[in-house]
């Protein structure tokens, strides 16, 4: 009679059964396995999250319709959040979002670099506030929806004429050329 703990072993010889584990080994090894099977789940998974990650360059989602409010009374609002009011002269909160008039450069105002940005800044500051007391403000949306700031980026009109023409033509701001300039004289 075997022992109890050699029940479990063939009448083959050591080495007989190490060839036959061998070759069990090579036909295994030909067949699609748990390690494959959860590497490949493993990469649809991961490969799947890619793709549902990937930035909206593909597909670009279509522009938003203008948007348009009735006469607003706008006051000003220098720092803070607020409705409709005017920041300085390129910027300015309409129901409660911060806009950003997205095809001029006006001077800054807080703080102003010498006192000529301050004084043009406060008149550009002054006369945006008057263009949207002036009518209905429409806005219309460009190809990059916020700037880094959060603010949104539009193209301002009022009864149909151009915010930014009228302070450009107006010598109080300057056509957006992808960055900001200064306004003090470099002399």
């Amino acid at each position: 009679m075997k022992h109890p703990l050699d029940l479990h072993r063939d009448r083959r010889t050591w080495h007989g059964w190490k060839q036959e584990r061998g070759l069990r080994r090579r036909r295994s090894s030909a067949r699609f396995g748990r390690n494959e099977l959860a590497g490949t789940l493993l990469a649809g998974i991961v490969g799947g999250l890619a793709w549902t990650m990937l930035p909206a360059a593909t597909s670009a989602p279509a522009p938003a319709a203008p948007l348009a409010a009735a006469a607003t009374s706008f006051g000003f609002c220098h720092r803070g959040g607020g409705t409709n009011c005017v920041v300085d002269g390129d910027t300015f909160w309409m129901a409660g979002e911060k806009i950003r008039i997205a095809d001029i450069d006006t001077p800054e105002t807080h703080p102003a670099r010498c006192p000529e940005e301050a004084r043009l800044g406060a008149a550009a500051t002054q006369r945006l506030q008057a263009l949207l007391n002036s009518g209905t403000v429409t806005l219309h949306p460009i190809d990059r929806d916020t700037d880094r700031y959060g603010r949104k980026l539009r193209r301002v009109e009022v009864d149909g004429r151009g915010v930014g023409d009228t302070l450009v033509a107006e010598g109080l701001a300057r056509p957006y050329r992808g960055r900001r300039t200064g306004w003090c004289d470099q002399s």
